[in-house]
């Protein structure tokens, strides 16, 4: 099997039925019934007196002057709507305004306690989301709970966990390869597991060795991210998966680089088991600032009934809300960030199988036309939607505080450790060849500045170079103008 080229399905597997053949134009009412009965009004409980207060200290402030404020600060952001955010492994990615648009129709942001007969659409939208999320991923069921990719990943080892205790196994370790991102690390230690960190191979990718060696009876899952956090997509998946699948693990997908496989190859193909989805960063929600998010979790058929609850499917009503019969319970609260999740909807029905794998071409043309672009050394490919260059005798933080100079947003530094003062850099599928000219030219023209120069940037910005260790430990958050 390969999975360098579009595919959906084996020979000898049952016809895939296309995530949608055509765009959706499918109409989604998701406000309901509107007609009230003595049952449904609303509940009139007065707020507990400590928790109100009688008055409120807040700035008189005139229309112009608030007005100002805001412009102020969105001059002094950079942010996806005033340039290119190439942050490898975040996927500061196309945000359609649409989406936004959607999310903010009165119609859904209706209470979640609504009795289910009123809240149809709600549930038909996802419960639709659900099936579109499953079949992107090769996955036999999902759930809308977690709140963020961590909460996802947090979500994903507790089912692996609750899977293996309900069939009396139990086991101690997670094996987590270096270059992974950090919350798998928490996500594991946090389920109650030892982590097993793995080394790569010399071509970044997994040393097949060393995983024999770190695998054993012990070992309750392994997590990884593929393509990796080099860019680099593990040829050796389905031997993976074998290993980690021979002594009695589950293979868990981080999708934090869905985006290079959209619409191309399917982590259930591959073999995992489980998977979570940064729908925020895959499917057109904002993120970076510290939410909202959505990750969603989707499981082969022998851990479905361990996922959170509640869950959708069809019903005689239309659509219901039910509890898997081993669930871990809920992980948030009702079905989890439903505006994200809304857009997240709305972006895949917009876009179907077409637009999705055309947006992952894009990907992953862009990053290796920028790769070549950059005269920094990238040490390890053929990379597809991000990759890692070497800042080499520079500082790596230097290097992107000075790009901010050339009116760019560096790349993420530092990381992953195996390639030294790592400049991690991924361009997006929206950025066109004039962006990415100045984006390499920013990088081109740092490689070959001095220490000095680079110590004392950036000198061009709105703010100047911050003491980052007091940064971080003496907030200042006001509604005041900075110099006052």
């Amino acid at each position: 099997m390969t999975f360098d080229q579009a595919r959906w399905r084996r020979d000898d597997e049952p016809v895939y039925e296309p995530l949608l053949s055509e765009k959706d134009e499918t109409t989604v009412t998701i406000d309901g019934d509107d007609t009230e009965s003595a049952d449904d009004s609303a509940v009139d409980v007065p707020l507990p007196d400590h928790l109100t207060r009688d008055e409120l200290s807040l700035p008189e402030l005139s229309e112009p002057e608030l007005a100002r404020h805001y412009t102020r600060l969105s001059q002094m952001t950079y942010a996806i709507d005033t340039g290119p955010y190439p942050l490898g492994s975040c996927t500061m990615k196309y945000n359609p305004k649409f989406t936004e648009d959607v999310a903010a129709l009165g119609d859904a942001a209706i209470h979640p306690d609504r009795p289910e007969r009123r809240k149809q659409g709600t549930l038909e939208l996802q419960y639709r989301l659900q099936d579109y999320l499953a079949r992107i991923g090769g996955m036999d069921a999902v759930s809308l709970q977690p709140p963020a990719g961590a909460a996802g990943e947090f979500t994903g080892i507790l089912v692996a966990k609750a899977y293996h205790e309900a069939r009396g196994d139990d086991r101690s370790e997670v094996i987590i390869p270096e270059s992974a991102h950090g919350t798998n690390f928490a996500s594991a230690a946090l389920g109650g597991y030892d982590v097993v960190s793995l080394p790569g191979g010399e071509d970044g990718r997994v040393d097949l060795d060393a995983l024999e060696s770190a695998l054993s009876e012990e070992t309750a899952a392994l997590m990884l991210t593929n393509p990796n956090t080099l860019g680099l997509f593990e040829r050796d998946i389905e031997e993976i998966a074998a290993m980690v699948h021979d002594v009695g693990g589950l293979l868990y997908y981080d999708g934090a680089n869905l985006n290079a496989l959209l619409g191309r190859a399917r982590p259930g193909d591959m073999g995992f088991d489980i998977m979570h989805y940064n729908v925020h960063k895959t499917f057109a929600t904002p993120h970076g600032g510290g939410g909202p998010g959505a990750g969603p979790v989707g499981v082969v058929d022998e851990l479905a009934e361990f996922l959170p609850a509640p869950r959708v499917r069809r019903s005689e009503m239309g659509y219901e809300e039910f509890r898997p019969e081993q669930s871990i319970g809920k992980v948030h609260g009702f079905s989890g960030n439903w505006l994200v999740l809304v857009k997240a909807y709305a972006y895949i029905a917009r876009l179907g199988d077409e637009g999705l794998a055309d947006a992952s071409a894009k990907a992953v043309l862009n990053a290796n036309y920028l790769g070549e672009q950059v005269e920094y050394e990238v040490p390890y490919g053929p990379f597809h939607h991000e990759f890692v260059a070497s800042a080499g005798e520079q500082d790596a933080a230097d290097v992107a505080k000075r790009m901010l100079d050339y009116g760019v947003h560096p790349p993420t530094t530092k990381w992953p450790e195996i390639v030294g003062e790592a400049l991690m850099t991924e361009p997006t599928e929206i950025e066109s060849k004039d962006t990415l000219d100045q984006l390499a030219q920013a990088f081109n023209a740092v490689i070959d500045e001095d220490d000095e120069t680079l110590a004392s940037a950036p000198e061009r910005t709105a703010a100047r170079l911050i003491d980052q260790t007091s940064a971080a430990r003496n907030l200042r958050l006001s509604w005041q103008a900075l110099d006052e």
